[in-house]
């Protein structure tokens, strides 16, 4: 696998970390999700080498960017990214966003239509948002009982409380027992050395409460989620998306990405990605870089 250049550059109070490379004319920025880091992104960025001059970065509070100031919305770590474009005079990019990352693109492309020629969303948060609820006695969902606050978020005895531990411990075995149930649904994993990898910089995230805060009020829509009527912005989205859904993903539901083709209609294509989980660059890399790689 070839190297990247990785580099850091100071946006506004903030240092961001990403990794840089390619040969080709067209330019990528890819844009990681939650419990993750620009460093899932090695072998994409491989089996793009010819066609792009790709840039992948670690958003505020992941991987090896600073966590000066926290934050509320996807929109301020999109905001991060503008800088960031505007610095390195990105004209005419491309972007893709997994998973958390799909939210941060669709700010971006909506807010920078001059700069952004096409968005790729892969297992993308739908345009609702992803809610949080409170838990019974037995731990599952009150699905009448969202929860509301940061503080309410950080107590979650189910979803959150447990990660929260592993990243202070720097639990990789946690970490690893987890992605095998959630994420890595469809049979595959990255190698060995690969995974200890990951792990690796997954245990660097320092914002996990902001983001799940941020998810449950990311809203592009014009309805209430239940946290608030949403912008409807998703309408001023413009450029040409492509959003690949994997029908064995237990993370994303098949029912967001419906949501994001219906509410974009003609300006979107839809893709399942038969047999591939929260991660199709472990699953089907082949196919998610070709179908990048169309125009």
């Amino acid at each position: 696998m070839r190297e990247f250049e990785f580099k850091k550059i100071q946006i506004n109070n903030e240092v961001l970390a990403y990794r840089e490379g390619g040969t080709g004319t067209r330019q990528l920025l890819l844009i990681h999700g939650n419990m993750s880091s620009s460093a899932h992104f090695d072998h994409l960025m491989d089996a793009l080498y010819d066609d792009f001059r790709i840039f992948a970065v670690d958003l505020r509070g992941f991987g090896h960017s600073s966590y000066h100031e926290r934050f509320n919305s996807l929109k301020e770590l999109s905001e991060d990214l503008e800088v960031f474009i505007d610095k390195l005079r990105l004209r005419e990019i491309e972007v893709l966003g997994w998973s958390t990352g799909g939210g941060i693109a669709m700010h971006l492309a909506i807010d920078n239509p001059d700069v952004v020629k096409r968005v790729i969303l892969l297992e993308s948060v739908g345009i609702n948002g992803y809610p949080m609820f409170k838990k019974d006695s037995a731990s599952q969902a009150i699905l009448t009982e969202l929860l509301m606050t940061k503080e309410d978020i950080e107590k979650d005895e189910v979803q959150v409380v447990p990660v929260l531990n592993a990243l202070a411990s720097r639990d990789a075995a946690y970490y690893k027992m987890l992605w095998n149930a959630a994420i890595y649904t469809a049979g595959n994993q990255p190698s060995p050395e690969d995974y200890d990898r990951y792990i690796e910089e997954m245990l660097l995230q320092r914002n996990l409460v902001d983001i799940d805060y941020a998810l449950t009020r990311f809203n592009l829509s014009d309805v209430d989620n239940g946290y608030g009527k949403g912008t409807g912005d998703i309408q001023r989205l413009k450029c040409p998306v492509l959003i690949m859904q994997g029908d064995k993903d237990y993370v994303v539901p098949m029912q967001m990405a419906l949501g994001i083709h219906e509410a974009l209609k003609d300006n979107s294509r839809l893709v399942i990605l038969e047999g591939a989980g929260h991660n199709p660059l472990v699953d089907c890399l082949d196919k998610v870089a070709s179908l990048i790689k169309e125009c």
